[in-house]
């Protein structure tokens, strides 16, 4: 098994440092995934009204129906939460609000990947037991210290 070595405690304290005066927060998703999203929402919503007030809908078991119904509920509250998401950068660690529990203490986290997608620049950070977690960043200054974050908590042998 690989052993990772972390950052020394002075290389982690020049991080914070470099980081600026923490906390350092931003939403976690940029404007125009939002505004897509709500979109989608919007037009799914009009696709499933008109289905439903035509002949075919008439057709359609209740069954059937009340799982759609339950579906687009499951994407309203998933653009309800990319909405109003948060991600922080403090001097105990990170975390993100969200549907469940994300954060993790700068103790636990071992190593961290920077991943620039287009939609969502995220930051993946490997606990030293357990699933890793997921970080989204939707501004320059969370991407920023992201980056920062990864350099410095790059994987080592």
């Amino acid at each position: 098994m690989l052993f990772l070595q972390r950052p020394s405690p002075e290389e982690h304290q020049q991080l914070i440092q470099e980081l600026g005066p923490l906390p350092i927060r931003g939403v976690a998703w940029p404007v125009w995934v939002k505004v897509l999203a709500i979109v989608v929402l919007v037009l799914v919503g009009l696709q499933i009204i008109s289905t439903a007030t035509g002949p075919v809908g008439r057709e359609i078991s209740p069954w059937v129906a009340g799982s759609i119904m339950l579906c687009y509920a499951g994407l309203v509250i998933m653009a309800r939460y990319m909405l109003v998401s948060e991600t922080i950068v403090s001097e105990d660690g990170i975390r993100q609000t969200w549907l469940s529990r994300r954060e993790i203490a700068w103790a636990d986290l071992h190593f961290a990947k920077f991943i620039p997608l287009p939609a969502s620049k995220r930051l993946i950070c490997f606990p030293s037991r357990g699933r890793p977690v997921v970080f989204q960043a939707g501004t320059r200054e969370l991407q920023i210290a992201f980056a920062r974050i990864a350099l410095v908590y790059r994987r080592r042998k």
